[in-house]
C-alpha cells in the first residue's frame, strides 16, 4: 500500500480529510455520504479518530478497514493507548495489517470521561506518544504520523516544552505530524519554525476546520484550546445571528489562512470535516485544488 510520506511528495498540491467514527447506523449513513462525495477531489489520505477517549474504537476500526477494501482512498488508521494494553495494541495493529491498512496516526489518547482529567495508563500499557511510535514501527512496515499542538498541549506548561515532546516522537519514527486546530496561520508556522530549529524536517501538516456555524465556532475554541484573536472576532460578530452571511465570513477566512499556509510551502492541508463535505469542498474549490473533468 502506498505511505502518507509518498502521496506528499508527489506533484501538486494535496490536502487530506479526517472523519469522527459513526454512533449509529444513522450516523454510518452520513459518514459514508461524505465519505464518497470527497472521493473523487483524490486527497492524500483519509482518517477516522478513535472517539473522545478511545469511546468508539470498534467503529473506527471497521470504518477505517471499509474505506481499504471498498474505496479508492488512502486509509490512516488513528491508534490510542487509552485503555489498552501493549498485547491489545499488537492485535489492533495486525488487523489493520491484515486488511492492507499501512498507515497509522500514533496519539497516547485523552482520558476517557474527562480529556482534562489525570492520565491513568493501562497497567500493561504504554505510557507516552513515542512509546506508540516505536510499537507501530517494530510491527511491520508502517507510515507513522503523530499530533502536533500549535498553542502547545494543555499539560506540556509551554510551547517549548511541547516542542521537545512533539521533536521526541518524530525521533521515535514517525514520519509527519498532524496538527491540531489553530486560529491564525501564523500561530501554525511559528510551531514549524520551532521544530525546524531542532533540526526536524518531518512533514507537518495543518490542521483546517472552516468556522461554518456560532456553534462551530465555539467547538474550534475548545480544540484548539485557545480563544479566537481579536482580527478574527472582529469579522465574525456582526453576523452571530445572521447564519447565512456568518457562514460566508467562515468560509472567507479559512480560504485566506490555507492560501497563506500554501504560500509558506506547507506539504498538505489537513480537514477535519465533522462528516460533513460541503465546506471542505467549497474551500478546496476556492484553492482551485477540485480536479476538473475532463
Amino acid at each position: 500500500m502506498t505511505s502518507v510520506v509518498e502521496r506528499l511528495s508527489g506533484p501538486g498540491t494535496k490536502f487530506s480529510v479526517e472523519f469522527l467514527p459513526p454512533r449509529d447506523a444513522e450516523d454510518e449513513q452520513v459518514l459514508w455520504r461524505a465519505v464518497r462525495e470527497l472521493e473523487p477531489l483524490d486527497p492524500a489520505f483519509v482518517s477516522i479518530t478513535y472517539g473522545a477517549g478511545g469511546s468508539r474504537r470498534d467503529r473506527t476500526i471497521r470504518a477505517t478497514g471499509r474505506i481499504a477494501q471498498e474505496t479508492t482512498l488512502l486509509p490512516v488508521a488513528h491508534l490510542t493507548a487509552v485503555d489498552h494494553s501493549v498485547a491489545e495494541l499488537r492485535n489492533v495493529i495486525g488487523w489493520y495489517a491484515a486488511v492492507g491498512v499501512r498507515n497509522v496516526l500514533a496519539l497516547r489518547g485523552d482520558p476517557p470521561g474527562d480529556p482534562m482529567g489525570e492520565w491513568v495508563a493501562h497497567p500493561d500499557g504504554l505510557n507516552h506518544a513515542d512509546e506508540l511510535v516505536r510499537l507501530v514501527r517494530e510491527l511491520g512496515d508502517f507510515c507513522v504520523g503523530v499530533a502536533a499542538f500549535p498553542y502547545g498541549h494543555p499539560r506540556s506548561g509551554d510551547v517549548d516544552l511541547d516542542t521537545h515532546y512533539l521533536v521526541r516522537k518524530l525521533n521515535a519514527g514517525a514520519d509527519f505530524a498532524v496538527a491540531q486546530l489553530f486560529h491564525e496561520a501564523d500561530d501554525f508556522l511559528r510551531m514549524r519554525d520551532r521544530v525546524t530549529a531542532r533540526g526536524c524536517t518531518a512533514a507537518l501538516l495543518p490542521g483546517v476546520m472552516p468556522t461554518t456555524t456560532v456553534r462551530m465556532m465555539s467547538k474550534i475554541v475548545e480544540l484548539s484550546g485557545a480563544d479566537l484573536p481579536p482580527e478574527v472576532s472582529r469579522r465574525l460578530d456582526p453576523w452571530r445571528d445572521d447564519p447565512a452571511a456568518f457562514r460566508a465570513v467562515g468560509i472567507d477566512i479559512a480560504t485566506e489562512m490555507c492560501e497563506r499556509l500554501l504560500a509558506e510551502g506547507v506539504p498538505a492541508l489537513h480537514f477535519y470535516t465533522m462528516n460533513r463535505s460541503r465546506a471542505t469542498r467549497e474551500v478546496l474549490g476556492r484553492l482551485g485544488l477540485i480536479p476538473v473533468r475532463a
